[in-house]
């Protein structure tokens, strides 16, 4: 028989990784499949070596360095030693991931990469790595597959995972009455992130652009979307004296019946641009973090909906920039300048003809069990 390890770093990595492992045991289900995950890769029968708590940690700490160090010592002593399969799957999570492959160069096991490190927005050195340590990269862009394979890197586009598995709009009615929301207000939804730092960096400036927004125009109603990920008790540091909805675990179908949306960045955009929802971008964090940011980014655009389309379309409010004032003025241009919000929907519906309607989970389970066939 067959075997895989999978390797995901956070929640968003498990999704995907469950739908990839569920893809292949529909195409061969004689393979067997292990790795480090969450509840999404346990629920398709993958035994877990870990769970993905302490990958989860953002920042710079020794306690960080170290979790990450232990378990990535006791990973490859475990596939190396112990499992042995015949491939390893990375997923996302570029720095642990990336460590992985070094250290599985010359073990003669195969390593893919499926959602392989954004090396075209920063830190564009690290494909010399991806070079020399992986065997293919199963990437998510169209535009990524011309990059790596002009660097001699076997490449295989799968498709955007999002395309296939991204739900229909919710019902606007049903979803309205099920949450309490007045059906005859404009709804505005604040996503603050959903990592802690983020929620320290925005949580506040969002709350007093909701009140701003608020005493301005009455038809206008909110509510803020809780990362499932994050806990109440979070949640509820920021929001004990906030009159503000919260809904949580219906990230998607609240993006799909909202008016307009304040972001913190991330793939949440691209969920919203799939949706022809408008948005504005909001993000910063530490100063010594954005500092390191401008020093290795490769392009000047944040969000996934610019960069796919190489325009400007959604505003990108960033660092220094951000401010209830410059927040409030852009959604109150998307609420209430009609043309422009026609120009901007309009514009969002180019997003998903870019990307491909390949079923990606399904498209990466096929190119790796040709690979365990081979």
């Amino acid at each position: 028989m067959k075997k895989i390890f999978i390797i995901t770093g956070d929640y968003s990595g498990d999704i995907h990784a469950a739908k990839v492992a569920k893809a292949i045991k529909t195409q061969n289900p004689d393979v067997i499949i292990e790795g480090i995950g969450g509840e999404n890769l346990r629920a398709q029968g993958v035994k877990l070596l870990t769970d993905q708590k302490k990958m989860g940690a953002v920042g710079i700490s020794l306690k960080i360095l170290f979790d990450h160090v232990i378990l990535a010592k006791h990973t490859l002593d475990y596939i190396k030693n112990t499992y042995k399969p015949d491939l390893v799957l990375l997923i996302d999570y570029g720095a642990f991931n990336l460590n992985i492959s070094k250290r599985l160069r010359h073990t003669g096991i195969k390593v893919y990469y499926y959602i392989p490190p954004q090396v075209w927005a920063s830190r564009k050195w690290r494909i010399n790595t991806i070079k020399k340590n992986i065997d293919e990269v199963l990437c998510i862009f169209p535009f990524e597959k011309e990059m790596y394979e002009s660097y001699g890197i076997k490449t295989h586009y799968v498709g955007h995972p999002l395309v296939s598995q991204i739900p229909q709009k919710a019902d606007r009615k049903t979803f309205f009455d099920a949450h309490g929301l007045n059906p005859e207000k404009k709804l505005v939804s604040v996503f603050p992130g959903s990592r802690v730092f983020e929620l320290s960096q925005l949580m506040n400036v969002f709350l007093k652009t909701v009140k701003n927004l608020q005493k301005q125009h009455p038809d206008l109603q909110f509510c803020i979307s809780q990362a499932p990920n994050l806990s109440d008790k979070v949640y509820k540091k920021y929001l004990k004296n906030a009159d503000i909805k919260v809904i949580k675990g219906e990230n998607q179908a609240l993006l799909s019946v909202s008016d307009a949306l304040i972001l913190a960045s991330g793939t949440v955009a691209l969920e919203a641009a799939l949706y022809q929802t408008p948005m504005i971008i909001a993000y910063r964090g530490p100063w010594v973090f954005y500092f390191i940011y401008l020093f290795v980014r490769c392009i000047n655009k944040v969000s996934l909906p610019n960069i796919i389309t190489g325009k400007d379309i959604v505003p990108e409010i960033i660092q220094g920039q951000v401010s209830v004032q410059k927040i409030s003025y852009e959604i109150e241009k998307i609420l209430y300048d009609a043309e422009y919000r026609e120009n901007y929907i309009k514009q969002l519906g180019e997003v998903k003809t870019l990307l491909s309607d390949k079923n990606s989970a399904q498209e990466t389970a096929k190119e790796i069990v040709s690979a365990l066939n081979s």
